[in-house]
């Protein structure tokens, strides 16, 4: 059944359906730059008043029936199963940091991997995990840990470590073939994953290529660490065990469960007892709550300009003055990143702008490999430059450090939006030595 066109938003409307964004990103991004400090401003407080102002301008609904939407997408499935990754990420960071396993799978870096390698193969390590697992929140996890330690060790720059991660983790994301965004982007576009890997690859592939000649660059500059002391090797093995579990592809709740019952066990072998153990678990708790707080605000904020038809009116205004394959393509690429930029999932933003995708593509002659790489690569550069993004907010939180302080070293986002732009300016690559798409609903065989 052909579904029926979303009724014309006005722009005053739309303007204002979208307005609690933008009030967000001026009392967080500007402020924090008129003051120079994005310490001062608390993400919490700028998402609170860009909330509050959301249920004030909602006309039509009495303010019951405003809160009430605010609140079910605060407290939708996906936000409550990213809070219990947050709770768990918390625990097993604060039991694997006091028990010794991070800093003893640090030594165990520094023994078998030279100093001028640490940035890079860090940066290889993200891209490989999360290109096998398929999802770059529990790349963030398992990486994030090592990467401060590794920073604090070297007495370097530990945003700069946190970007090296972040960065290698939404490359494997983009590109695996068990990640939901690929998943959302094939499905909504009928062609095959293995397709869009190798169209993905044409854009991907150069940006990490040049990011890693850039940390090989940026390691030979790096200071000679001083000698360690030795550690337990024993006590690598928890954080060794999540690795491991991640790469075998089980669901990253069950991965750290998992991992917090060894740091436990292993913590009682090594003279820790249980209460004290249990001590360390509620204050990596305790460290991610303003986390869970931010999340919450920022869903229940974009829920509420969803409703009030702020998608949908980006959406209408973007898609408007559309031509050719190429401006089809920009389109494509610039509505998913600024619906991206409103729910802040960028498998959300796939799944809103899918069918317009497939309309533009048919109507204007762009590939449906390439409409569903440029969905998913797009989103995939918005989600890991904006600050409230989950995964920025999960490894900054880990780290201690302001959501913002990774911007001036995300090299991997913004070499990819390079490479972006340059597929669309030329349209690259050509696809006709690419097998043909299909039509079938079958998307999950690569």
């Amino acid at each position: 059944m052909k579904e029926s066109p979303a009724p014309h938003i006005p722009a005053r409307r739309g303007l204002l359906a979208i307005s609690p964004i933008l009030v967000f990103l001026f009392f967080y991004l500007a402020v924090s730059v008129i003051i120079g400090d994005f310490y001062k401003m608390p993400i919490a407080v700028a998402l609170l008043l860009g909330s509050a102002w959301a249920v004030v301008i909602m006309h039509g609904k009495p303010l019951s029936e405003r809160v009430e939407i605010f609140s079910r997408d605060a407290g939708s499935s996906n936000v409550m199963y990213m809070v219990w990754i947050f709770i768990l990420a918390g625990a097993f960071a604060a039991l694997a940091r006091e028990i010794g396993a991070i800093e003893a799978t640090v030594h165990l870096a520094l023994r078998f991997l030279p100093v001028e390698m640490l940035i890079p193969g860090l940066f290889a390590a993200a891209c490989f995990i999360s290109l096998a697992i398929g999802t770059s929140v529990g790349t963030v996890v398992a990486l994030t840990p090592l990467a401060v330690e590794l920073a604090q060790s070297e007495s370097g720059n530990v945003p700069f470590f946190v970007a090296v991660v972040l960065g290698g983790a939404f490359f494997g994301d983009n590109l695996s073939f068990i990640s939901d965004t690929t998943i959302a982007a094939t499905r909504t576009q009928g062609c095959r994953m293995r397709d869009k890997f190798r169209v993905n690859l044409w854009i991907a592939l150069p940006a990490a290529v040049a990011s890693l000649i850039l940390y090989v660059i940026l390691g030979v500059r790096l200071p000679d660490m001083a000698s360690l002391s030795g550690s337990n090797p024993l006590l690598v093995a928890p954080y060794m065990l999540i690795i491991l579990l991640a790469l075998a592809g089980l669901n990253v709740t069950v991965v750290l469960s998992i991992g917090i019952v060894a740091a436990i066990i292993l913590g009682l072998c090594t003279g820790h007892d249980i209460i004290s153990l249990f001590g360390f678990m509620g204050r990596g708790i305790d460290s991610v709550g303003q986390l869970i707080i931010i999340t919450l605000l920022a869903a229940g904020m974009l829920g509420l300009i969803k409703a009030a038809g702020g998608i949908d009116y980006i959406l209408q205004v973007l898609t408007r003055r559309i031509r050719g394959p190429r401006g089809a393509q920009a389109g494509i690429a610039l509505v998913v990143g600024l619906v991206n930029l409103c729910t802040a999932n960028n498998t959300v933003a796939i799944i809103t702008v899918g069918q317009l995708a497939s309309s533009l593509s048919k109507r204007f002659g762009v590939d449906p490999r390439k409409a569903a790489s440029l969905l998913d690569t797009s989103s995939c550069i918005v989600q890991s430059l904006i600050p409230y993004g989950a995964q920025t907010l999960l490894a900054t939180s880990l780290a201690s450090i302001s959501p913002v302080a990774t911007w001036p070293y995300l090299y991997y986002p913004w070499a990819l939006a390079v490479f972006l732009i340059l597929s669309v300016v030329f349209r690259f690559p050509r696809l006709a030595t690419i097998s043909p798409p299909v039509s079938t609903n079958d998307n999950t065989n690569p």
